[in-house]
């Protein structure tokens, strides 16, 4: 019996609070840091457990491409009293052959939802260079206000979507290329997202 995406999951949650419990433990943490200035600056048996879990996860992975168990969750999203169910690939999976093809067939369907729940609101670009506006005065997230036919623009130009809201604010993300990737700066431009926030007002510092 192959197991199932949900299933392995779990196995790695289990893992993972096997890891923090000290029941795992890595011998060669120190070689593989291979900097003996920097393993005496880390608690290396926290490193140990970091190491032993990548392990472990690395071997899911390979069972992933094995059997061809999918990387794909189905997520809930809801705002303003509608909702709507979307993929994404769990952050601790990996997407495998065709998973792909399951986000891009879901983009329609979530930019349905935004722009049903975004008609009246305003728009702003995340990250944007140029002359968006700094949060939290950490040199990290700008926001830059756009027009809906700029965020029309991009949408065009993306392969799927994802979506998040909080109480007042909803969050689009258009993504294209590898979806193992696309949220590493380092991966642009053969891989990436930008991302967009749509609120009355002007948006929370919340980072997305």
């Amino acid at each position: 019996m192959t197991y199932t995406t949900q299933e392995l999951i779990e196995i790695l949650d289990r893992e993972l609070k096997a890891n923090w419990k000290g029941q795992r433990v890595v011998l060669s943490s120190e070689e593989r840091i291979n900097d003996p200035v920097v393993s005496k600056l880390l608690d290396m048996e926290k490193v140990s457990k970091v190491f032993a879990y990548q392990d472990f996860r690395r071997q899911i992975h390979q069972y992933q491409k094995q059997h061809q168990v999918s990387g794909i969750i189905w997520r809930e999203c809801s705002f303003q009293n509608q909702v709507i169910c979307y993929p994404e690939v769990y952050n601790q999976l990996i997407p495998i052959d065709g998973d792909k093809e399951t986000l891009v067939q879901a983009k329609n369907s979530v930019i349905d939802f935004w722009r049903e729940t975004t008609a009246t609101m305003k728009y702003w670009l995340v990250n944007a260079p140029g002359t968006g506006k700094k949060k939290n005065n950490d040199n990290t997230s700008y926001h830059q206000q756009i027009s809906p036919e700029y965020v029309d623009k991009l949408i065009n130009q993306t392969e799927w979507a994802e979506i998040d809201a909080a109480c007042t604010e909803i969050y689009l993300g258009l993504c294209w290329g590898n979806p193992l990737e696309y949220r590493y700066q380092w991966a642009k431009p053969k891989s990436g997202c930008d991302r967009i926030i749509a609120s009355n007002t002007e948006p929370s510092s919340i980072k997305i």
